[in-house]
């Protein structure tokens, strides 16, 4: 059954977790290797990997044999690895953006936008939530991205860097909350 709270959920964890603000940082030190950035190609480019993602996910997991339960709660403690990232200041999952040859799509769209984190929540909330609810937290997550993307040089220099670093921190602390109630979801205590 459709839900308008599930959809403000679903889109309200995808924004936490693709973190486009906090990524902001290492967004711009890419950007200024490009020499064609385009927030709109960037931002289509991830959001088509999540919508294939979406539908493509669980039949690519039961090829390699992985119940979606499994995939679940090891997507909650991907979740619950990149929030104490980001509440730490700590790089766990590494990437090199200086070695990307096709800057849009990589490392922005994949896997600075919609990374392992984006795709594994993507599945993991689709054992929770609806298709079209996935669907539609998607397509504002892809906006917004976009308008984000189009607006870097008046943002960072709004915010600045103590800005950019609370919100990613605020953003770390709503991470780990999901991944806790994603993981409580399938482990009885």
């Amino acid at each position: 059954m459709f839900s308008f709270k599930s959809v403000v959920t679903v889109t309200f964890t995808l924004f936490a977790i693709i973190d486009i603000v906090g990524g902001l940082p290492a967004i711009i030190g890419v950007r200024q290797h490009l020499k064609n950035f385009s927030p709109a190609i960037a931002s289509i480019s991830a959001g088509a990997l999540m919508i294939f993602f979406l539908f493509m996910g669980e039949t690519f997991l039961h090829l390699v044999g992985i119940d979606v339960k499994s995939f679940a709660l090891a997507g909650s403690v991907v979740i619950f690895i990149l929030a104490m990232e980001m509440i730490l200041g700590i790089n766990l999952f590494k990437t090199n953006p200086d070695e990307a040859h096709s800057g849009n799509f990589i490392p922005l769209a994949f896997p600075l936008i919609a990374g392992s984190g984006t795709l594994t929540t993507i599945i993991s909330l689709r054992s929770v939530y609806g298709v079209w609810e996935i669907l539609i937290g998607i397509i504002i997550n892809v906006f917004i991205v976009y308008i984000v993307l189009r607006s870097m040089g008046w943002i960072e220099r709004r915010l600045g860097k103590t800005g950019l670093a609370a919100i990613k921190k605020f953003f770390g602390v709503v991470l780990l909350a999901i991944a806790i109630k994603i993981f409580s979801a399938y482990v009885k205590f």
